[in-house]
């Protein structure tokens, strides 16, 4: 079945030859000037436009587009030329269609734009002009822009948006049903090219953006999300994040080429039923940031709900598969902030190279774990060069981005099922810190994890509050080394203890003969905290049990192995 924007073109073009036709038959006679003869195509030439870069076109193309929906709807035609705009205002079953060599450009005068009311319950309500846009279309259903053409935001500067520089954003939709953009091109945005929220049945298809900020960014609402998406055979070479925003439901990525001068795809609030599959993420950008001039990328894929601001909701049904990554960030950055659940996350299929600054992680700081997390068939090298100090850094909750952390393949905090399945990880230069480092996992598989041997420095893995471990077709086994020695450290200066103060346990163990991931146990008052590293054959090491929470006043004992000593509570 021919596809109905080619339709559509087809019809523009037939319209160039009957038009004459019927002027010398005289079959026109009775037509009104500048009115299309009923449903079809209407050519905002017609309307007045003059194309020449120079003369504002807002008029003859907002007459284009009402003469159209009063026809029933139809096709307004950009025939080739150069139309300098304000803000066009898009109707119900209307059809922008841009033909090769047809450009339209935002006018640098900001009192030439308009943004929608939006609904009180949206959290971006307050921010009015924020949503200015070039092209905009509010509450309405079957519309799309298509053709070979250029959509120019012209780099509009505003002294007063946001950063102090920000212009409107060039095509802005809200509360729309049955979206289609295709083939078109976007070039140096004044904010992000694409904006849409509450907005259902989108289809964004073999599209190319250039620089600008954000190239598709799209936010529902706690009550509301953005339902059935697709972004499909896109290409983006963006100065901020490529595909961005929250409150997703069935939303697909596939088959795009990710190019970015900040993070690929930047998630902040929950989705559910996320499929990104088959895309090319690469740095540095090839548009600056243009904020700060820079063109290093950062994550790729960037799973952050309530980074920004405060969200609520689930991350859960997330499948990322058949992915290629260069030059970024780091792979994967997945955190959780208060007010935000996830369920399930599967990994398959991955090759990153060039991983410069932090290691993949999967973070929760809300007051819920992540419950399963799977990579599978996932290969990775890092730049590396990480030292022993950087090794015990503490860790905090992350910003907006990525950042070192004390391991240099994978990061776990709170998780409560990860399962690492054929996972290779390398290094171009030596890392003194542990490939992986583990805070509060409840289950832990390794499944033929492969990564190189640990220095006798770092060891292979930290990992805390982790139990059970299940280790299939790896070339180690879990050992338990004997406890010598145990010190009892009270963090507060006065050196008294109260309950709920912290103190520290510093654990001084020796291995045996058999190199392994060695497993540590710290009771205290019946309570178990657990640690796992690496360690070497014969190797002895301190384990550092750092903030721990005394228990109730008395004398409480303190054991690792058969070393007791005693807790005074006060």
């Amino acid at each position: 079945m021919m596809h109905r924007n080619h339709i559509l073109w087809s019809l523009g073009n037939i319209s160039k030859v009957i038009r004459p036709m019927l002027v010398m038959a005289g079959l026109l006679a009775t037509v009104q000037p500048g009115i299309a003869a009923g449903p079809g195509v209407f050519s905002i030439r017609d309307y007045g436009a003059a194309g020449d870069s120079k003369t504002l076109d807002t008029m003859a193309i907002n007459k284009a587009i009402e003469a159209c929906a009063a026809a029933g709807g139809g096709q307004v035609l950009f025939p080739p030329g150069r139309y300098l705009s304000g803000t066009i205002h898009l109707k119900s079953r209307v059809s922008l269609f841009l033909e090769a060599g047809a450009t339209l450009v935002g006018t640098s005068d900001l009192n030439k734009y308009q943004h929608p009311t939006l609904p009180a319950f949206l959290p971006e309500a307050k921010w009015g002009k924020w949503h200015r846009a070039l092209i905009l279309a509010d509450g309405l259903e079957d519309i799309s822009i298509s053709g070979q053409g250029v959509i120019d935001g012209n780099k509009v500067f505003d002294p007063t948006g946001e950063e102090r520089m920000r212009g409107p954003h060039t095509f802005v939709f809200i509360n729309c049903r049955k979206v289609t953009v295709r083939d078109v091109s976007f070039l140096d945005s004044a904010n992000y090219a694409i904006f849409f929220q509450i907005s259902d049945q989108v289809e964004i298809r073999n599209v190319k953006f250039t620089g600008g900020w954000d190239g598709v960014h799209f936010r529902g609402a706690p009550e509301r999300p953005c339902r059935d998406v697709s972004i499909v055979g896109c290409q983006f070479f963006t100065g901020d994040d490529s595909i961005a925003g929250r409150y997703w439901e069935n939303t697909l990525i596939s088959d795009c080429i990710i190019n970015s001068s900040c993070n690929g795809i930047r998630l902040i609030g929950p989705a559910n039923h996320l499929i990104i599959h088959d895309c090319l993420f690469y740095g540095p950008g090839i548009r600056p940031h243009r904020s700060s001039n820079r063109n290093n990328m950062l994550a790729g894929l960037n799973l952050q709900p309530g980074a920004w601001d405060a969200t609520k909701g689930s991350l859960d049904n997330v499948l990322i598969s058949d992915i290629t990554m260069h030059n970024v960030s780091t792979p994967f950055h997945f955190s959780l902030k208060p007010g935000n659940t996830a369920d399930t996350i599967i990994v398959n299929r991955v090759s990153a190279t060039g991983v410069y600054r932090a290691a993949s992680s999967v973070e929760s700081w809300a007051e819920t774990a992540f419950k399963n997390v799977v990579f599978r068939d996932v290969t990775i090298e890092y730049k590396g060069g990480g030292t022993n100090k950087q090794a015990l850094m503490d860790v905090k909750s992350p910003g907006v981005d990525a950042r070192p952390l004390p391991a240099w393949g994978f990061y776990a905090r709170n998780v409560k099922n990860l399962q690492l399945d054929n996972v290779r990880l390398h290094c171009e230069k030596e890392d003194l810190r542990p490939v992986l480092t583990c805070k509060g996992v409840e289950w832990l598989t390794l499944e033929d994890f492969k990564f190189p041997p640990p220095t006798q420095a770092s060891g292979a893995f930290v990992l805390d509050d982790v139990m059970p471990i299940r280790l299939r077709g790896m070339k180690f086994s879990t050992i338990e080394p004997s406890c010598i020695e145990l010190k009892l450290i009270i963090d507060d200066t006065s050196g008294r203890l109260t309950p709920g103060k912290s103190y520290s346990a510093i654990v001084t163990v020796e291995n045996g003969k058999q190199k392994g991931l060695a497993k540590i146990e710290l009771v205290v008052a019946e309570q178990k905290t657990t640690r796992w590293l690496w360690m070497q054959a014969g190797q002895k090491k301190e384990v550092l049990f750092k903030g721990l929470l005394a228990p109730n006043a008395g004398t409480h004992q303190v054991s690792c192995g058969n070393i007791t000593k005693n807790l005074n509570v006060e």
